[in-house]
């Protein structure tokens, strides 16, 4: 592990989205330097809200020779800028240069022409050689094409997770790479095949993390349970070893459960398991256009067992935008997921990351995209400018009012009063927020809930009485019941908030034993 009071000759570096983000790739790069080359490096993380002057000047202070970034989707301006202010203040200091975004950049874009070398693909065994050769004054190739990674010969970083990252951030980790899936818009699709870590060397470092109070594993597989017998042989682990606030995320394939992880899964206590679930589109034709296989049938009665079952949040994601994908059929793709009732819907804009083979339907579709990241579509044939627009507020708005759990029964409400499937309902509603708000981020929650009621009354023409009930309810739910003052709420819903806190308070005297 760095130690953090020596001046380091090496920096490793990235701007995650937000502090609770730890960087697993950086601490692999670690991890598989040699001993003498280690004790010379270290890990620097920021986040994309740091001011890149204010990230310049912590690393000069630092004074190392060699300075590396990880570049992704959602830190390339931010690194680019960073990288600028650098070759200003610094220009002795080298650059290395790794990650998705600069493995599928074009030679001339403007961070490989910054950098002193760029590492295409996984850098994990190859680093070694760049910063030592950088040390001794040596000049490697601008750019370095690294193979792919025999996962038998990566060293495991988890011992590189501090105790503060074990309390306060989300932890990581990866029991295999690779997907063998060819869907267009995901940079997976350009693997082939799958390369899993061993099994009981990836056990062993789990046991680590758990010995040292880890509590929250992030899985970051793209296909967890492609391997039955190995996803099955993970869930055991993790249910021998059940402890108060475990929590496990996987990314599951939806049409994938068989009888042993069924059986398994059962055995979890309600709020262990987390499952994100790729569902996109439920469009056959889109999905052929796309490369993406999936069983709609086993998906439904997947998701249907997962509900059934209980204690599972499942999150799904759909995609907006895919080629070949209309308005119509994304929302019959979405009414079918949301009476499939996952614990979240994550609604997402198509993206068209550098060196998928999404591009070939660009024109074909008319498909116009940002070229700033995060590289979203603008337009399509079938989605004019105006109505991607739309959709992407009803993205936000829906991720405040429904992924947020602040407005299960309003948001029931609005859909039984509308005569309209969910997705034009909520469409409506987001039409209507965006009108009455003028904006779709940064809104105060007492705006929130006044919005929302005002479109139930005064456009669906709902009882108010019934609609401040069930806001009101909605209201101590999502704070969890508290009693004194409540920061935040409409004057309108006070008297139904005190009415309902006053109606538990009864009950709970009425059922306390005497």
């Amino acid at each position: 592990m760095p130690v953090s009071d020596i001046r380091p000759s090496v920096l490793l570096c990235t701007l995650n989205a937000r502090f609770s983000h730890a960087s697993l790739g950086l601490r692999y790069l670690l991890a598989n330097l040699p001993a003498d080359l280690a004790a010379q490096t270290a890990i620097r993380e920021f986040t994309i809200h740091d001011a890149p002057v204010a990230v310049v000047e912590r690393l000069v202070a630092a004074s190392p020779l060699i300075v590396g970034f990880g570049v992704y989707i959602w830190n390339r301006t931010e690194t680019l800028a960073i990288v600028r202010l650098l070759r200003a203040v610094a220009p002795a200091m080298r650059i290395v240069l790794g990650g998705p975004e600069i493995t599928h950049a074009e030679a001339d874009d403007e961070l490989n022409r910054l950098a002193d070398v760029t590492m295409l693909g996984e850098a994990d065994l190859e680093i070694a050689h760049v910063l030592g050769a950088l040390l001794r004054g040596e000049s490697p190739p601008q750019r370095i094409s690294c193979a792919k990674a025999d996962p038998a010969c990566v060293v495991l970083p988890y011992h590189l997770y501090t105790d503060d990252d074990l309390a306060h951030r989300l932890i990581y980790v990866e029991a295999s790479r690779g997907c063998p899936y060819t869907c267009e818009f995901c940079l997976s699709s350009l693997e082939n095949g799958v390369r899993a870590f061993p099994l009981d060397a990836f056990l062993a470092a789990m046991q680590g993390l758990l010995d040292r109070g880890a509590k929250t594993f992030k899985f970051v597989d793209r296909t967890f349970n492609l391997s039955p017998r190995t996803s099955a042989a993970i869930m055991e682990f993790f249910l021998a070893r059940m402890r108060p606030e475990l929590f496990l995320h996987f990314e599951m394939v939806p049409d994938r459960l068989p009888v042993v992880l069924r059986e398994l899964i059962a055995k979890f206590p309600p709020g262990v398991l987390q499952f994100e679930v790729g569902i996109q589109s439920f469009t056959p034709a889109v999905g052929e256009l796309i490369s993406r296989r999936m069983d709609r049938a086993r998906t439904v009665d997947n998701l249907t067992w997962l509900k059934r079952q209980g204690g599972v949040h499942v999150h799904a994601d759909l995609i907006i935008g895919l080629p070949g994908e209309t308005l119509a059929t994304f929302a019959e793709s979405f009414d079918a997921l949301w009476w499939l009732g996952p614990g979240e819907i994550q609604v997402g804009i198509l993206k068209l990351l550098k060196g998928t083979p999404l591009v070939r339907h660009r024109e074909p579709f008319a498909m116009v995209f940002n070229p700033a990241p995060p590289y979203d579509l603008l337009a399509s044939r079938e989605l004019p400018f105006a109505t991607m627009q739309r959709l992407k507020r009803f993205a936000k708005f829906f991720e405040m009012l429904a992924n947020s759990a602040r407005f299960p029964r309003a948001l029931e409400r609005v859909i039984a009063a509308s005569g309209k499937g969910p997705f034009q309902a909520l469409l409506a509603l987001s039409d209507h927020l965006w009108t009455a708000l003028g904006r779709d981020h940064a809104i105060a929650e007492g705006r929130l809930y006044e919005a929302v009621r005002d479109y139930l009354i005064s456009t669906l023409g709902q009882d108010p009485g019934a609609v401040d009930n069930d806001l009101a309810a909605d209201f101590l739910d999502a704070r969890g019941n508290p009693q004194g003052l409540l920061k935040g709420l409409p004057d309108s819903l006070r008297s139904p908030v005190e009415s309902l806190r006053r109606a538990a308070r009864d009950a709970k005297a009425v059922s306390a034993p005497a």
